[in-house]
């Protein structure tokens, strides 16, 4: 069976499957839809050329030579999970100073494992917002191409940066020279820096707009890119029609990237009222990677994080989820990102009961990783749920994540493009 050919066009996917089995038949002993939040038992979903055609209940198949019945009497089917925020090439278990001496080659096959990993956690579709070299971007063509397994990637190139900022490497001496690959100073200068990641294959433009907990030398709630940049920086992605995140934990970095008319802001650690209803306003998305934190204050020192990160970190945590339930209860939209390899890779999950704790229902935290985030991939028609129509992206687990979310941890089955891969 081929995979899928993932084209990428002007930020959005063709996502048509290629010729498989004639008819696949799936059923289980319930399926959430996401949509209304019902439990559905006993469904029934029929499965063409990756596609699927029918969604029935209490159905048993007509099955024809060459067609396939998979049953799953035990399970739950919920649509393939997705995680807005990831970034395939790092490993938090390597200490950062280890990482510069990395090739773009290594980052890449590890990008590619770490790629796999994700879409066995039950994980079909990723968002990965910055690596360096165009690495991610390469994976992402080696997984439509059919030469690796993995997700559906929309990827980011190089984070674009202020000189000096977050998304600049800080850690070498200045006879170095060195300057990461997404720093550029200026509107014309982010502009053109906007129109690179395009030429290179990017379906997705990342900012940092504020300091960040692991770089070295910034300020957390520090703005560093002016409103004019951000402006740009926007106003160029979207008439290439691709989607900007910003990296904004800091209320006037978040501030500025909204009204800039970015389609997500990602952290938000110190948000205040007024850019609650600015993000109410634009339709913005908080994209809060809220469970790393935990990860990050009892591994981080074995893993070799420094000692400023580590207190940025204790300066943030609280703060974010503080920030995340008053966005909660406003009502901004949000969507599920994690900042995965803050933490190991293929955890993802682990993100989902925080979300519940902080202020989330079930079924909004499941609604944020289908339904939300493909409405912000503007892919909406054909993922995000198990609906005639829509792509076959189908997991399973044991019991129901409308009562339990923690058994999204344990993915008992995984269905891309209506390929069974576990």
């Amino acid at each position: 069976m081929k995979k899928t050919a993932l084209a990428v066009s002007l930020g959005l996917a063709c996502l048509t499957p290629l010729n498989t089995y004639a008819t696949t038949y799936l059923s289980a002993k319930a399926m959430v839809d996401v949509n209304s939040g019902k439990l559905i038992k006993s469904p029934l979903i029929s499965i063409d050329n990756g596609q699927i055609t029918a969604v029935q209940s209490n159905k048993q198949p007509n099955l024809k030579d060459g067609d396939k019945h998979i049953q799953l009497p035990e399970l739950t089917l919920l649509p393939g999970l997705m995680d807005m925020h990831v970034h395939l090439t790092s490993d938090p278990t390597v200490p950062r100073s280890e990482r510069i001496g990395q090739s773009i080659p290594r980052k890449a096959i590890k990008a590619a494992h770490f790629a796999e990993k994700t879409l066995y956690a039950g994980f079909t579709t990723l968002r990965n917002l910055g690596a360096e070299g165009y690495s991610v971007i390469a994976v992402r063509d080696g997984i439509n191409a059919g030469d690796i397994v993995g997700p559906r990637i929309w990827a980011a190139g190089p984070s674009l940066g202020v000189t000096g900022g977050h998304c600049d490497n800080n850690r070498l001496p200045p006879e170095m020279k060195y300057t990461a690959e997404g720093v550029a100073d200026g509107p014309w200068a982010v502009r053109a820096k906007v129109r690179e990641n395009i030429k290179y294959g990017a379906n997705a433009i990342k900012f940092c707009a504020t300091g960040g907990v692991f770089s070295k030398g910034t300020k957390v709630g520090i703005q560093q890119y002016s409103q004019d940049e951000m402006n740009a920086i926007v106003d160029e992605a979207h008439l290439r029609g691709l989607t900007v995140a910003a990296h904004a934990h800091g209320t006037s970095g978040i501030k500025a990237a909204i009204v800039a008319g970015v389609d997500s802001v990602e952290h938000v650690s110190f948000v205040d009222d007024e850019a609650i209803k600015l993000a109410k306003k634009h339709g913005t998305w908080f994209s809060m990677d809220i469970y790393n934190t935990e990860y990050t204050l009892a591994f981080g020192e074995q893993n070799g994080v420094a000692e400023e990160n580590l207190n940025k970190e204790r300066q943030v945590s609280k703060k974010q989820r503080d920030s995340f339930s008053r966005a909660v209860k406003a009502g901004v939209n949000m969507v599920f990102g994690t900042d995965a390899a803050i933490y190991p890779h293929g955890d993802n999950a682990k993100q989902f009961s925080r979300m519940v704790e902080f202020g989330m229902t079930p079924l909004q935290a499941l609604q944020s990783a289908t339904i939300n985030s493909a409405k912000l991939l503007k892919a909406d028609n054909q993922l995000g749920q198990i609906k005639n129509g829509f792509l076959a992206d189908i997991i399973a687990v044991k019991g129901n994540p409308l009562e339990n979310i923690a058994v999204l941890e344990d993915v008992q089955f995984v269905m891309k493009d209506g390929k069974v891969f576990k």
